[in-house]
């Protein structure tokens, strides 16, 4: 990757600090940063070209409240830790400079001397724009100057973030949706993926795409989990531009593009934010509370006043500045709970004796406010696997705030289910219907994510039971009944045309696989289930209310079949769902209908077009003046095997 730098000739100090020529720190800011409410820091502190008075230049400011010195050290001064000393921000443990004559393109890292004795390093920038391509670690000063082009989608996300509207959801990992194979199966650049990405989303249906984290990380097998920082854009696929570029094509495409936020854990690395001023500054002194055991990365220390100030910033970054439409908040649960992943005791209680982490808490309640505050036409998701209660509710009547939240549940049960044996499947039938028992206690994402494909987990298709045809036909059978559900849907890349490998980061989707008509079968049948979702209001107004969902009979677990009724906002459309768990064709199978009339098949996972056997309802079926299941009519229906279909009331 080309790399604008500027030389500069810049007159050394000789080791005395400078006047700085200008600030951009208040009194105000100051107060509001080490009160734990400045949530535009990134606005202040890092490195910000300007041109004063006396010229160009870039105004340097860090937080390290236990240092006895500060240096910015570059390419410009030959890494040199005394020539450049900033200078202490009065009492609030902010270090400040300008250097004249350097500006965007320019490497430079803090050199830190802490004030407890012995401990000196030279660290990245918490809140640098952008940074060398690992495994080098030099922050470049920059700019995030960007004509963007996405007006008209801003102007109605509100209508496309809505809990009513259709959310269909591609979870994408930048690294390895697609690779080059040419050139050493290199990852696509920003750039290059920007045209193939949106054209590929749109065709296929979704309405959202969310990415992996794409904030700075040094280690690519982490996925963007283990961050350093948090307020750039990983440069292992260009500029910061070059992101934006990604985004602005996929709204210009009408696309949304969630990120996924990680405020729970951060990377140990060296250049990081551990010990930066030779001090526990963003995590927790005490091992118990500052390293999470299961990822070996630290933990921030929530109650600290700057702590909260740093997190709420970058949060509302992305948004500000990257036009994002919404935050997929990472591991919720491992914030909520002290003693998550310790064992043995090994953790410390709150101020009461619980478990309960009453400083994130606060945080995240902090969070959601700021953001629908300044952003009320985003969405924030908490993957929180938990029963923790209101976690998508307002914090005024003691939520914790978030939009939606991640459904696990639901994604375990159902998992667990369709890798079981059909003929087991009636011993295990709690299994489909316990989620109605609480659908609506939340406002639900249903979630088959890059988690339930890695670590040796296999493929979705690898996960379903029976030979391979019916593999296929119950993935589709999964997707199928995702979709009809209530509640929003999230599905990982290469699920749509199942994938058969594992998911593996350092490599490719087996798009090769196409070429067989199983998985183009496939495929067509999840951009068929999107537009269905998206068309029938039915299956999305009401996907957050109770009122939007009504059983038929979920009682026959001895035939293993499901059916129940999507509605909208008016009794009209009415979409009746038919599911058959088993290899078993059932001919003649009656279900229960609310309305007289022709009830048309708008869909049916067993179209030979999708890779099935054809077995269906030629198109519609009339409803008879049957009563059955509590309703005033029923439907007598072809059930395939291993299949979902899709029922629309045409009238009388």
């Amino acid at each position: 990757m080309e790399r604008r730098r500027r030389k500069s000739v810049v007159k050394k100090q000789e080791g005395k600090p400078a006047e700085p020529p200008t600030t951009l720190l208040s009194d105000h800011d100051l107060y509001l940063f080490n009160e734990g409410s400045h949530f535009r820091l990134y606005e202040k502190l890092g490195a910000h070209p300007l041109t004063t008075a006396t010229g160009p230049g870039t105004y340097f400011a860090v937080w390290a409240p236990d240092a006895e010195r500060v240096s910015v050290i570059g390419d410009f001064n030959g890494w040199n830790r005394a020539s450049h000393l900033l200078r202490p921000k009065g009492q609030s443990g902010i270090w400040e400079g300008f250097i004249a004559g350097i500006g965007p393109g320019v490497l430079y890292k803090y050199h830190v001397v802490s004030r407890h004795g012995g401990f000196h390093a030279e660290k990245s920038d918490p809140f640098a724009l952008y940074n060398e391509v690992s495994p080098k670690t030099a922050s470049i000063v920059w700019d995030l100057s960007h004509e963007w082009q996405d007006h008209e989608w801003m102007a109605e996300r509100r209508r496309r973030n809505a809990l009513d509207a259709p959310i269909s959801i591609y979870e994408v990992h930048l690294g390895s949706w697609r690779r080059v194979p040419e050139e050493g199966y290199r990852s696509l650049s920003y750039r290059e993926m920007a045209p193939r990405l949106a054209e590929y989303v749109e065709r296929m249906g979704f309405t959202h795409v969310e990415l992996l984290p794409v904030m700075e990380h040094p280690f690519f097998g982490s996925w963007g989990y283990q961050l350093t920082g948090y307020f750039a854009p990983t440069s292992r696929y260009g500029t910061p531009q070059d992101f934006m570029f990604l985004i602005d094509t996929l709204h210009r495409h009408g696309i949304g593009v969630i990120l996924d936020w990680v405020p729970s854990h951060f990377a140990t690395d060296g250049h990081g934010l551990g010990l930066f001023d030779g001090d526990h500054l963003y995590e927790h002194a005490h091992p118990s509370q500052g390293l999470h055991r299961e990822w070996n990365s630290f933990i921030f220390n929530y109650g600290r006043h700057e702590v909260k100030s740093f997190l709420i910033s970058s949060a509302l970054f992305w948004l500000d500045k990257y036009h994002a439409d919404g935050l997929r908040v990472d591991a919720v649960a491992s914030m909520l709970y002290l003693d998550y992943a310790h064992e043995g005791g090994d953790w410390i209680p709150n101020e009461f004796g619980g478990k309960e982490n009453l400083d994130a808490i606060a945080l995240l309640r902090r969070l959601n406010e700021e953001v629908y505050q300044s952003h009320s036409d985003v969405q924030t998701i908490a993957e929180e696997s938990t029963a923790w209660p209101m976690v998508s509710r307002p914090t005024y009547v003691g939520g914790l705030g978030f939009g939606m939240k991640w459904d696990m549940g639901w994604m375990h049960d159902t998992l667990e289910y369709m890798k079981l044996d059909p003929i087991f499947r009636k011993y295990h039938h709690d299994k489909l219907t316990f989620r109605m028992l609480y659908a609506s206690n939340e406002n639900f994402v249903l979630p088959l994510s890059h988690d339930e494909v890695v670590h040796g987990k296999g493929s979705l298709l690898g996960k379903m039971a029976g030979d391979d045809w019916q593999r296929r036909a119950n993935l589709r059978l999964l997707l199928g009944s995702m979709t009809a559900q209530p509640g929003k849907k999230l599905l990982f890349m290469g699920g749509e045309f199942g994938q058969t490998a594992e998911w593996a980061h350092d490599g490719s989707l087996e798009w090769h696989l196409l070429e067989y008509p199983a998985h183009r079968g496939i495929q067509r049948w999840v951009a068929d289930l999107n537009r269905c979702y998206r068309s029938e209001p039915a299956l999305h107004e009401l996907d957050c209310r109770p009122e939007g969902f009504e059983w038929i009979d979920c009682s026959d677990a001895a035939a293993s079949v499901l059916s129940f009724i999507r509605r909208a906002e008016t009794s009209e459309g009415d979409v009746l769902v038919v599911c058959n768990f088993t290899p078993v064709a059932r001919p003649h199978y009656r279900v229960g209908a609310p309305r007289g009339g022709l009830w048309r098949e708008i869909l049916n996972s067993d179209a030979a077009e999708y890779g099935g056997g054809g077995v269906g309802n030629l198109g519609g079926v009339e409803a008879g003046a049957l009563p059955l299941h509590g309703q005033p009519y029923s439907l007598d229906l072809a059930l395939p095997p291993l299949a979902i279909l899709f029922f629309k009331h045409e009238g009388s």
